[in-house]
């Protein structure tokens, strides 16, 4: 009778064996040499012992409880919660020396009582001030255009009592749409002034074509109000050329005499 190896014997799978204890493992190498199995990203990094460590930033400092074996990349998405810096805005700097996000706390003597300054990345901290004063720009210039606005409302008003005077037949005096003209477009001028980004800049072009529409109008009133028959004229003129019948009844000129008619001189004498 032939006996099994016990090669054999080690690679013939047990049959109480489960499928992940026959899965591969996944390896990998920590810095400092060290081999160990992949961890999954959603994995509890809770394994091991816990440390207590001390956060200094700025003027405050943070007591934290953290895995031993955490990288400092996972401690900055810690210290994102607490300080609202996030993870690629952070500098950790561990005995005066910065450490990379992959460098375990262990592997780089971070121990329990350990204390870690947290830094601001300069170049962060530049972008963040910049939008600030952007902000501040933009705010700025939206109040300049609500009082722009405001004043604009009450000068509308004022167009709209002409418009509806002059549909009315009142004749008005052509130094009252000069006068509002000029008052809209000092409006306008203000407008040009502000030095505006943003949502800002958005709100100043619709006040800038608002103000544009209400000059138009004025415009088109004065010019109505110094002829106030010219519109009736020109339906006068369509309506005429609309009122042409064959009989020539509704025209302004007779109709022409046909070709085919002859004068004759010869009159009827009576007794």
């Amino acid at each position: 009778m032939r006996k099994s190896s016990p090669a054999a014997d080690w690679k013939k799978p047990s049959s109480s064996s489960s499928p992940e204890s026959e899965a591969p493992i996944d390896w990998e190498l920590r810095p400092g040499g060290m081999v160990v199995q992949r961890r999954d990203d959603d994995e509890d990094v809770a394994d091991g012992p816990t440390i207590r460590i001390k956060v200094h930033h700025d003027t405050s400092h943070h007591d934290l409880s953290v895995p031993a074996q955490s990288t400092f990349g996972e401690l900055k998405r810690v210290l994102a919660q607490v300080t609202g810096l996030e993870p690629q805005e952070q500098r950790l700097l561990f005995r005066g020396k910065e450490k990379d996000d992959e460098e375990c706390l262990h592997m780089a003597g971070v121990k329990d009582t350990s204390k870690l300054v947290l830094l601001e990345d300069p170049a962060s901290r530049e972008r963040k001030l910049e939008q600030m004063k952007r902000d501040q720009g933009i705010s700025k210039a939206c109040e300049q255009i609500v009082l722009i606005r405001s004043e604009v409302d009450k000068l509308a008003e004022k167009v709209t009592a002409l418009e509806s005077a002059v549909h009315a037949g009142t004749k008005v005096a052509d130094k009252e749409f000069i006068m509002l003209t000029e008052l809209l477009m000092v409006q306008l001028l203000k407008l040009d002034g502000i030095d505006a980004e943003g949502e800002a800049k958005v709100q100043r072009r619709i006040e800038v074509r608002r103000i544009q529409s209400y000059v138009d109008k004025l415009d088109m009133l004065k010019a109505r109000n110094s002829n106030p028959f010219s519109n009736n004229s020109n339906t006068v003129s369509v309506a005429t050329q609309w009122e042409t019948f064959e009989s020539g009844a509704g025209s302004l000129n007779p109709p022409p005499i046909p070709s085919s008619t002859t004068e004759t001189n010869d009159w009827e004498q009576f007794d």
